[in-house]
């Protein structure tokens, strides 16, 4: 079957990046998460002590930033920045607020589509962000809409934290949630949002791997579909 270019896209807590590693891992593509770049970004900021609204400064960051993810043994994602693994400090709550506050500006996402499409070109990719399917790949062979209700995706990101050491009560995730979504629908570039032509699912009541065949599904019929033609 053809390899497809296929993007995940949906607000936090929606289950994007599992769901895109299975999917990945069931069709044998190669699996990109994209909002692993920007935040790779927004530690490289914080730790030169950048501030998040000194544009002409965090471009310059960009131009002169390596950004690698690289697939580990036995499964999983390593997030190399300038060869160094950060896989685990680009998940900080810190960093995810700096990622917010960074995604918004057009010169960095000028920087990182560019780095997105150069890695998803060739198909056989599943890439999952907040504009895969309406600005990186508007012309994806399958886009799909992930989301989820507020209560339930803030419930993921709260175990994600427990997981992690960190210590948030649910009140705080719930707003932290809430907040996010704000401001990526309401960014002036590349608000989040479904593109015209993507499949929609709600997983609020639906399991990871349920979601994952879900869309391995559609992708084998939309694969056979555009080998007939």
């Amino acid at each position: 079957m053809r390899k497809l270019i296929i993007a995940i896209d949906g607000p936090v807590g929606s289950g994007k990046s599992s769901v895109a590693r299975r999917v990945a891992a069931l069709l044998g593509y190669a699996y990109l998460d994209t909002g692993a770049m920007y935040r790779v970004m927004a530690l490289k900021a914080l730790r030169r002590g950048i501030r998040l609204d000194d544009v002409a400064k965090l471009e310059a960051l960009g131009d002169k930033t390596s950004i690698e993810l690289a697939t580990k043994d036995g499964g999983g994602q390593r997030v190399l920045l300038d060869g160094a693994d950060v896989t685990g400090d680009i998940r900080t709550p810190e960093v995810a607020q700096a990622t917010s506050k960074l995604a918004v500006i057009p010169e960095v996402r000028r920087i990182m589509v560019a780095q997105q499409r150069r890695a998803g070109h060739h198909g056989g990719v599943v890439m999952e962000g907040r504009d895969i399917g309406t600005v990186v790949f508007p012309d994806a062979d399958l886009k799909i809409y992930l989301d989820a209700s507020v209560e339930v995706r803030a419930q993921r990101r709260f175990g994600e934290h427990q997981a992690r050491g960190e210590k948030m009560t649910l009140e705080q995730v719930v707003d932290e949630v809430r907040e996010r979504d704000e401001r990526d629908m309401k960014r002036i570039v590349s608000p989040l949002r479904p593109a015209p032509d993507s499949v929609r699912v709600d997983s609020t009541a639906m399991e990871q791997e349920e979601v994952a065949r879900l869309i391995v599904m559609l992708a084998r019929e939309k694969s056979e579909i555009r080998t007939q033609n």
